[in-house]
């Protein structure tokens, strides 16, 4: 028996075979749709720490309002009236990156043969691959370019001993230095969040026996709550630098650079997600097989003034 429902506004198409119900293929992919979204809000990670701004969102692209110029302060005033000024707000916009999976064919010889549902085992694959890759990604932008105090972008490396490959480790003199800095240059002290790449958490539960306390007892993802002024996560896809320029080398580069960690400012980073589509074959087709793949608009952007840090393997 064939008979229909509304889903979304759309009306599908279903069949009932011998009781059961085989759900039709539009409404699979809209449920694994939803299904991604709920996956790419990284929980559990330093992403957790970045507001959603989804209503900044319109067909794929990110409109961040900018604030104008702040007010004058006065103190122990005497002239009046007081001046009254204007501020002028704008936006910048910023279109979402495209992130796609390639295929994967699943064929109807194989879920016949298998122990397991292998085609909802690949969806879920593909989804914690998209959650990956959109994380990576995201470091990879908030870190800074290079050495820039002007502009609140700091660069520093580490100065600590020797670790018997030529890099110098972390010390947390080197987290003290970075914190100066940014309290020169007035940015706020809460919700500098900071993402150590595995190196340098080796070297701070080597030096510090707080900072290993705080390691062993650390629930979800974040080692603490309180270090330095910093919230600090662990993460092994940070960012690497050019090995004598400083620079931060591009995405993906196949070049071998220096390992940094990685300062941002909560308040002045925003996450969202654009369109999530499904893309999935009919298995009843000639090759009676599917293939199943994803594509996601997403974006993990810096806005404002806060500032952003990489703390790079200094040389021996």
């Amino acid at each position: 028996m064939v008979f229909s429902h509304a889903f979304n506004g759309e009306t599908e198409a279903a069949v009932q075979v011998a009781g059961a119900v085989t759900v039709a293929l539009p409404v699979k992919n809209q449920l694994a749709e939803r299904e991604m979204i709920k996956q790419l809000r990284h929980e559990h990670t330093w992403a957790s720490e970045i507001r959603s701004k989804q209503s900044w969102v319109n067909k794929d692209v990110i409109k961040i309002p900018k604030r104008g110029a702040a007010p004058n302060v006065l103190i122990n005033n005497t002239n009046y009236p007081i001046i009254s000024n204007n501020r002028d707000d704008s936006h910048v916009i910023v279109g979402l990156n495209k992130f796609d999976t390639e295929n994967t064919t699943v064929t109807d010889d194989e879920l016949y043969a298998l122990p397991y549902e292998k085609k909802s085992d690949v969806q879920m694959q593909h989804r914690e691959t998209l959650e990956d890759e959109t994380m990576e990604y995201g470091i990879w932008g908030l870190a800074p370019q290079e050495d820039d105090e002007d502009n609140n972008e700091f660069v520093l490396e580490t100065t600590g001993a020797d670790d018997g490959t030529g890099r110098l480790k972390l010390q947390t003199k080197n987290l003290r230095t970075l914190q100066a800095k940014m309290n020169k240059k007035g940015i706020a002290k809460k919700g500098r969040i900071l993402v150590l790449c595995d190196d340098h958490v080796s070297d701070l539960l080597e030096e510090d026996k707080n900072f290993f306390t705080q390691y062993h007892n650390h629930k979800e993802g974040k080692i603490s709550g309180k270090y330095y002024g910093f919230t600090v996560y662990e993460d092994s896809t940070t960012p690497e630098y050019d090995d004598t320029l400083l620079t931060k080398l591009p995405y993906g580069s196949a070049t071998v650079g220096r390992k940094s960690s990685i300062v941002f400012h909560k308040k002045s980073t925003a996450k969202a997600v654009g369109t999530v589509k499904r893309y999935a074959d009919d298995p009843e087709g000639t090759m009676r097989e599917s293939t199943i793949g994803f594509r996601v608009y997403h974006i993990i952007v810096a806005y404002g003034v806060e500032g952003a840090a990489s703390i790079i393997s200094g040389k021996a």
